[in-house]
């Protein structure tokens, strides 16, 4: 008898082994994690994730392989939304909230670290801002086209000072475990209307 596998199990499976790893990568770096503290923190043996992944390498890449995943869904359901703006602070409240969750900040700072040695992470890293650009200059376009936004940029730059600004405030916050988020993302919003005024 052949045993079928469940898609939805072994998704929820290979999902839980990338959190797991994700906090050991953001904890001792990717370097210095092994296998087997991926398989203590995920509580499996290396027998199973290897079933899963072939490497080390192949787990970290995987972590922003997922994330490439939920930013497509997050895009999706902001342009679904009938209002513009609302879209737009969607994504960036997505986009920063993260900047909270342990770890968050020092995992980003170990996947800038492995691009700059890794041209084939490099250019995941870079597809994955080059889709938040272009859906956030998309929704951008339609606010302006329908008259919700007065941009005081082309949709294009608009989107891509969108994503510099968010990226400036996960560069502080990883210069100043002491940074008041909440402050921040609200001058970020200020900023954010200043750029696209939004009509009422």
């Amino acid at each position: 008898m052949v045993r079928t596998v469940d898609p939805e199990k072994r998704a929820a499976k290979r999902r839980a082994i990338l959190d797991a790893a994700a906090g050991c990568f953001a904890r001792d770096g990717f370097e210095k994690t092994s296998t087997a503290d991926i398989c203590r923190a995920a509580g499996i043996s290396s027998g199973s994730l290897f079933h899963y992944f072939p490497s080390k390498r192949a787990v970290f890449v995987g972590i922003f392989e997922a994330d490439t995943a939920d930013n497509e869904e997050l895009l999706a359901t902001a342009v679904d939304m009938a209002d513009p703006w609302e879209g737009v602070l969607a994504v960036v409240e997505r986009m920063t909230v993260a900047i909270v969750l342990p770890g968050v900040v020092r995992l980003i700072l170990e996947a800038a670290a492995q691009a700059a040695r890794d041209p084939e992470f490099n250019e995941l890293i870079r597809s994955n801002d080059d889709r938040m650009r272009v859906g956030l200059a998309d929704l951008i376009e339609r606010g302006a086209r329908t008259g919700r936004f007065s941009p005081m940029l082309s949709p294009v730059d608009a989107g891509n000072w969108v994503v510099a600004l968010v990226d400036a405030l996960l560069s502080r916050a990883s210069l100043d475990p002491d940074l008041d988020v909440e402050h921040e993302q609200a001058v970020l919003r200020q900023l954010l209307t200043r750029i696209l005024g939004p009509s009422e």
